[in-house]
This record gives structure tokens, sequence and C-alpha cells, in this order.
């Protein structure tokens, strides 16, 4: 029983860990994850951003390939999760 329930954390752990930011519609307008590299053309003022911590951590992890860790951080740093502003809408 114990051996399941360090399999199901560690099944839970690396989903979690995965990486993969999620591009969101907000409002009926389409939001993509940006990074430091396209900051100024995908990232909206109005909107709130999370640090995708997946892809951080696989940044560190993949260091040695330099092409992951520029993708990573450069293009798919952040993701969409909402409006800033509480006196809009937030249909998600």
């Amino acid at each position: 029983m114990k051996k399941y329930l360090i399999v199901a954390t560690l099944i839970i752990c690396i989903g979690y860990l995965s990486g993969c930011g999620d591009a969101k519609v907000i409002n009926g307008k389409y939001y993509d994850t940006y990074g430091l590299l396209n900051k100024e053309e995908n990232r909206d003022p109005d909107i709130k951003y999370r640090v995708i911590m997946g892809n951080v951590l696989w940044s560190c992890f993949l260091i040695e390939t330099i092409v992951f860790p520029v993708y990573f951080i450069g293009f798919s740093l952040y993701e969409p999760v909402g409006l800033k502003c509480e006196g809009k809408e937030n249909k998600t």
C-alpha cells in the first residue's frame, strides 16, 4: 500500500511540473503565453499572468541543451489566468 501511495504522489508531482502553459480565451479574446523575448507582442496590461513553474524547472534541468531553456524562458514563461480589474467580468 505504501508503494502505491508513493507512486501516486510522484505521478501527481510530475503532472504538476510537466510545464506547458495554456493559452486562454478571456471575454472572447485569445491570450497566449509569453516570455522574455516576446513580451512586447503578447503581453496585455489588463490581464493577470502567472509564472509557469514547470517550464522554469524544465529550463533548469535542461540547461545544457540551450534550446529548451531559450524556448521556455523566452517564449513560454507566463500564462494568462484572468483579468486584473475586478470591475470587469471575468469569463473564462
